[in-house]
């Protein structure tokens, strides 16, 4: 995992030599402003040229480009850095379907947009309950953590 010292250095995340494909690196370069990227529009791209979303981020971290805007809010908001929030009341039906996903205590990103998908719920409802609950979000489906 890269560390805040790391900015800039994203592309030693991957073997020397990695490459991206033309065709993503002209969408990202026709997305990206002031080097960010926002994770929507990451995943937008992997969806329209049917790419798995690490791909993307791959691709974005060979271009030293920066992901903001976490669709679950952990992470690229300006000035709160992240902007999940403990849920109030946890819905006890989200709240099931995370604690039935965990392994080590912590539940993945795609678990967390499949929880969501399932249960007609938004993504940042999904991380709300994690937070309320302790529960830590790991696997970014882009690479960012």
């Amino acid at each position: 995992m890269m560390t805040h010292e790391d900015a800039g250095h994203y592309a030693a995340k991957h073997p020397q030599g990695t490459e991206a494909s033309p065709e993503i690196r002209q969408m990202l370069q026709e997305r990206v402003v002031d080097g960010k990227i926002s994770c929507g529009a990451a995943h937008a791209i992997a969806a329209e040229l049917n790419v798995a979303p690490e791909t993307v981020g791959m691709a974005i971290d060979l271009m030293e480009g920066r992901i903001h805007k976490c669709q679950l809010g952990l992470f690229g908001y300006q000035p709160e850095k992240r902007i999940v929030k403990p849920a109030p009341t946890p819905s006890p039906d989200v709240e099931a379907a995370v604690k039935a996903r965990l392994v080590n205590n912590r539940i993945s990103c795609i678990e967390c947009w499949k929880i969501a998908q399932n249960l007609k719920k938004k993504k940042m409802h999904v991380s709300n309950v994690c937070e309320s609950l302790g529960i830590k979000v790991n696997k970014c489906q882009i690479g960012a953590f």
